[in-house]
């Protein structure tokens, strides 16, 4: 008999998203007396609830339970508690899955003898403009977001620190505890981390693809990137040691680019250095975007990529910059994240 599956979503005013979502569990080929569909919302103002309840009401495997909260990881750790099954997956409402995404991830889940599992993301753009498109390309770039293999690709099955939407043994959460609650954001990479320090293992399935869409604005992608890098130090605090070292980048190019603008000042020398990085920066951006015009047919790329690439490293820097003070001066991470 195959293993008890329940699938947990956090969502939050998913309005535009949910019916797709939910279509996309509903097409999966797992056995449907063998699931369970748990979507703890938080109090969503807009048709969300709703839409989900007009599905609940056809399907009893489909539960709405409510996080008052609003934040993921009470989310999560709400739906784990209520949930039953021996497998649980978290996915997420602003996706939609291949129909053997469940089956493929409990099956190298056991196969590979694995604690977590979870596939790659194909970005795609919130709507036809250059700028979504620019957002969804700098996301899944590796000059964008490093080497993190579920943005960019994979090739083969191998061991990673990390994966969207985990697919993870019930018993991993008797062994290392919930989700850090204290974690507005990278609640994921911090859980993951632990998982790894108490001899877990994490592989990534490149053949089950994800379709994630991007944020709809440059303002609203700035946002998610500054959590990002906000809530990073707090993450390396709570696990005694940075979980990548992918993460300081953006954090020193931003200071990079304060400190060289000020030795700029007083020296022709650093200031050559300082100019001809950023001229570098800039050719780099340019040339992907002058790449991505073309396969894209949207010539203004050109120029939108290094602007987007740009927004994307000085919001994460700032944030992981302003992440390290609140750590280091013992102050309070207050955010509100609304998609």
């Amino acid at each position: 008999m195959k293993p008890f599956v329940s699938v947990v979503l956090p969502i939050y005013k998913e309005e535009l998203f949910i019916e797709k979502c939910i279509l996309s569990v509903l097409a999966q080929d797992y056995p449907k007396d063998r699931l369970e569909l748990i979507f703890v919302d938080g109090m969503s103002p807009d048709r969300t609830r709703e839409i989900i309840q007009e599905y609940a009401s056809k399907y009893s495997f489909i539960h709405l339970l409510d996080n008052p909260q609003r934040i993921v990881p009470f989310a999560l750790n709400k739906g784990i508690k209520f949930s039953k099954g021996d497998v649980i997956i978290r996915l997420d409402g602003h996706c939609d899955y291949p129909t053997n995404y469940i089956s493929i991830l409990v099956k190298y889940l056991f196969d590979l003898d694995a604690d977590n599992v979870g596939g790659v993301w194909c970005t795609l753009p919130a709507k036809d403009t250059t700028e979504c498109h620019a957002i969804a390309i700098g996301s899944s770039h590796p000059f964008g977001v490093g080497g993190s293999e579920h943005k960019i690709g994979s090739k083969d099955i191998k061991r990673t620190d990390t994966v969207p939407f985990g697919c993870y043994r019930r018993e991993v959460f008797d062994r290392i505890g919930f989700f850090d609650e204290d974690l507005i954001r990278n609640q994921d990479d911090e859980f993951n981390a632990r998982l790894i320090n108490h001899g877990g293992k994490i592989f990534i399935i490149p053949e089950l693809v994800i379709n994630y869409t991007s944020r709809d604005s440059m303002q609203k992608m700035r946002k998610m990137y500054y959590q990002y890098g906000l809530f990073k130090p707090l993450v390396n605090r709570k696990l005694g040691a940075p979980a990548t070292i992918r993460q300081f980048f953006p954090g020193l190019f931003v200071t990079g680019l304060v400190l060289g603008g000020l030795l700029s000042c007083f020296s022709k020398t650093i200031c050559c250095i300082y100019l001809s990085v950023v001229a570098l920066y800039l050719l780099i951006g340019i040339v992907i975007g002058v790449r991505k015009a073309f396969s894209h047919h949207k010539p203004a790329l050109v120029w939108y990529m290094p602007y987007t690439f740009f927004n994307i490293h000085i919001s994460y820097g700032i944030g992981y910059l302003t992440g390290l003070y609140k750590v280091l001066f013992n102050k309070r991470f207050e955010v509100q994240v609304n998609r």
